[in-house]
């Protein structure tokens, strides 16, 4: 398993607590494909308000297992992706999409399986006429994401790893999901947290 399909499995909840509660994209994200998770590289374009066409470039220029991030300025719900878009995202090996503006054409989306996020679904259309900029760094959420960072992505929204700090959140993020089912099966035994973790000592004295 690789170090993304590993991320992708350890999910954004135990990914953003291992890597020391920082990372996450702190935005109510749509996620349009149930089920879906995934991880990988950061291909970025910062788009113009309300324009897709860097969308088009980044797409030309992703490869595969590139995760896309679509941001612009003022972030606003017109739409940055539609399935014709998505169409030509996962023919070039796009892994998924984390789009900082609105998507459409939710069913066909969804028919098409590529996992996207997104902050808004709306019909509304983008121009294609600004130029912008790929693979630079932007904020998104909150979150500071610049090429080759990771991006975690599943039904608890995303998480961003710094691309040198991968191997050691893979590791750290490992050792939490093992703790935690140790702790399930002790729950599940009868033990409580309350006890466990000495929470009563802190309400009770």
């Amino acid at each position: 398993m690789s170090r993304f399909e590993e991320l992708a499995r350890l999910g954004v909840a135990t990914v953003h607590e291992a890597q020391g509660k920082t990372g996450l994209v702190d935005l109510p994200l749509a996620q349009v494909v149930p089920g879906s998770r995934v991880a990988g590289p950061a291909r970025i374009a910062l788009c113009g308000n309300g324009d897709n066409l860097m969308v088009h470039a980044a797409v030309a220029h992703a490869r595969p297992g590139d995760v896309l991030v679509l941001t612009m300025p003022e972030p606003s719900p017109v739409a940055l992706i539609g399935d014709l878009l998505a169409t030509q995202a996962l023919d070039q090996g796009v892994a998924g999409m984390l789009v900082d503006g609105a998507v459409r054409d939710v069913d066909e989306l969804r028919a098409l399986g590529l996992p996207i996020w997104a902050r808004f679904v709306r019909a509304q259309g983008a121009t294609k006429e600004h130029v912008g900029e790929l693979d630079t760094p932007v904020v998104v959420g909150g979150a500071h994401v610049a090429p080759g960072d990771v991006v975690v992505l599943d039904a608890d929204g995303a998480v961003i790893v710094k691309a040198e700090r991968v191997d050691d959140v893979v590791a750290a993020a490992s050792e939490r999901e093992a703790r935690e089912t140790e702790l399930r099966a002790r729950y599940a035994a009868g033990e409580r947290s309350y006890d466990v973790n000495d929470l009563r000592r802190l309400v009770e004295g």
